[in-house]
């Protein structure tokens, strides 16, 4: 598997597919927990995308999946991430690009889009008011002290939030290194971001059940000239909808996406 070492030497693996050398990359930044395969292979995304001749690229995130897992927090944070995806840009001397990322991936790929001018096309899903009130996914529905605990804990049955419980759940469901995610946890973005800076073409791609991504419509006006689209299903749902998939496929090709 391709793998590259970010500016502070952690290494990041990624994973690419072949398509049309004349075309932009579509880059896919995964969720928190979560890994490039995930989020966006399991679900069908990559084949959506690969079938209409696009070249794609999946990473995992610091702290996930198979690239390295320091413990120190000072390593991680959604700015942190988005300096390697600049620099994963670089590495497939990549001059314009589709960002799409999910959850902690869209604050990943909305700081990438305020300051890498190679971003041509966005895609932010699983996110909502949180990113214009808070700085970054909504501690108002999953509390930071909570999911650190959650993490943390030794012993799951002592994890009493419901919201923590199931992100603890998929954690070790997945196999991941809690000391790292926790580390995340703690430097999670929570300033406020540039939006107004955006300039690529938005997609606001959210939900309509999910918590993570409540009022998506507030994130949609902050970023100039973004669309807002909602699909069916929750968080964990939301991205195995057939009907996300379509409207993140239309979007990074330019195709008009029907007002619903």
């Amino acid at each position: 598997m391709p793998s590259f070492r970010a500016t502070d030497g952690v290494e990041i693996v990624y994973e690419s597919w072949d398509g049309d050398p004349d075309r932009p990359l579509v880059l896919l930044h995964h969720g928190f927990i979560a890994t490039g395969r995930a989020n966006w292979v399991g679900p069908g995304v990559v084949d959506a995308l690969t079938a209409t001749g696009r070249r794609v690229a999946v990473l995992d995130a610091r702290g996930h999946g198979r690239s390295g897992k320091p413990h120190d927090p000072a390593s991680y944070g959604e700015a942190r991430m988005a300096e390697d995806v600049s620099t994963l840009l670089d590495v497939l001397d990549t001059p314009a690009v589709d960002l799409v990322g999910y959850s902690m991936g869209a604050i990943v790929a909305l700081l990438t889009a305020t300051r890498d001018t190679r971003v041509r096309r966005l895609v932010v899903g699983g996110v909502g008011s949180g990113v214009v009130e808070l700085g970054g996914v909504d501690t108002r529905v999953l509390g930071h002290d909570a999911l650190i605990h959650a993490l943390r804990a030794e012993d799951p049955d002592s994890i009493t939030d419901t919201f923590a419980a199931a992100f603890r759940q998929f954690v070790d469901a997945l196999g991941g290194d809690r000391v790292a995610l926790a580390a995340q946890a703690v430097a999670a973005h929570d300033r406020p971001i540039p939006l107004g800076d955006v300039t690529a073409p938005t997609l606001v791609l959210a939900g309509r059940d999910d918590p993570l991504a409540a009022r998506p419509q507030v994130l949609a006006q902050a970023i100039p000239g973004a669309t807002l689209r909602l699909v069916d299903g929750d968080h964990m749902g939301a991205l195995r909808d057939a009907g996300f998939v379509r409207e993140l496929v239309e979007f990074v090709n330019g195709e008009p996406v029907p007002v619903r």
